[in-house]
């Protein structure tokens, strides 16, 4: 990773450092931060002869080698002090709360365009909503780009960034076309390394941030972490990790709740951590205790789906989605909880 001694380097400068890194057989990858540019090495950079080249370049600073298998994401990469803002607010600096509906229902927008009002009313500051669904069964509703239309209407009215999550190529492109705020990858694709890529370089530009949920089979913290690396790797460093419960289950929740990692992650990586309690424990009733263990430990926000009326929404409203008013009892006591772990940091 090479750090310049100016926050971003001329074009002619850049094809200097290409020039010496491709002749062993690596590749600059240019992160744009919030501050500064980051030109990272994609490759083997153990060659020490390629670091004193680099080192002797006159707007070269530092050469950083790491042996992580994650560069760019570890806590001690140059992108420690990178961050990530949503709407008005800066990640880690206070807590994000994304709320709204498992699936959009094309068939009655008025639900979605009510509860979006409603979850800004109760204090969220994202609106998330299921445009493109997977679906374990090819004869379910698979969501709809119609649902994309009621998404960015509902954006319109209240003024909320919106997220959805995207699952090939076609979608990303309609996300990216759409001007999604965020967006969001899922439990089946956290591991599909080259969509991951690809999203990767069709956010940077615009500074998508990307919402990475972790996988229903993801083993090692490494594992999860080396994913996100894909997305930065490939020029966007606006990445947010998204514990959201792994296998096995126990009985009577959906997932295994896995908010505890949100330490580790902390500890490994610079990146927030929001947590999707929903998707955890599966159930409505237990919304309220997932959302305020994962504050506890020391998530950045949380993403709760949330309806107005979820005993008429589809997908998996009807079971696990809470409505607005239990959604303002969470945050409010979220914030409570923010403000107590502060004692112990």
């Amino acid at each position: 990773m090479i750090l310049t001694k100016e926050p971003k380097i001329s074009e002619k400068q850049l094809a200097e450092l290409e020039q010496i890194v491709s002749e062993f057989h690596c590749h600059i990858q240019v992160i744009e931060g919030a501050h500064r540019n980051i030109y990272a090495i994609i490759g083997d950079e153990r060659s020490q002869t390629m670091l004193n080249r680099l080192l002797g370049l006159s707007f070269v600073d530092r050469v950083d080698r790491m042996e992580s298998i994650y560069k760019l994401m570890d806590i001690r990469s140059d992108l420690q002090h990178h961050r990530i803002s949503i709407g008005d607010i800066v990640l880690r600096q206070e807590p994000v709360f994304m709320a709204g509906h498992c699936t959009v229902d094309p068939a009655n927008p008025n639900y979605f365009i009510e509860t979006a009002h409603a979850v800004k009313e109760a204090g969220a500051h994202v609106l998330r909503g299921g445009v493109w669904k997977p679906r374990t069964s090819p004869h379910s509703f698979q969501g709809s780009e119609e649902s994309l239309n009621i998404l960015l209407e509902a954006r319109s009215q209240t003024g909320l960034p919106v997220i959805a999550e995207v699952m090939d190529s076609k979608q990303l492109e309609l996300a990216v076309t759409a001007g999604l705020d965020l967006i969001q990858v899922g439990a089946r694709n956290a591991l599909n390394y080259s969509l991951l890529r690809e999203i990767g370089h069709a956010t940077g530009e615009k500074k998508i941030p990307i919402l990475l949920k972790r996988s229903i089979h993801m083993g090692p913290i490494d594992e999860f972490i080396a994913a996100a690396e894909y997305i930065v790797a490939a020029g966007n460093p606006n990445v947010i990790f998204c514990p959201r419960g792994t296998s096995p289950k126990p009985d009577g929740y959906r997932n295994n709740p896995d908010e505890s990692i949100t330490p580790l992650l902390n500890a490994k990586s610079w990146a927030p951590v929001v947590v999707d309690p929903s998707h955890s424990v599966g159930r409505a009733q237990f919304i309220p205790e997932a959302s305020l263990a994962a504050m506890a430990y020391g998530a950045d926000g949380l993403i709760i789906e949330t309806h107005i009326q979820p005993g008429k929404g589809i997908g998996d409203d009807p079971k696990q989605a809470i409505t607005p008013d239990v959604l303002k009892r969470i945050i409010e006591d979220s914030k409570t909880i923010w403000e107590l772990r502060k004692k112990y940091h």
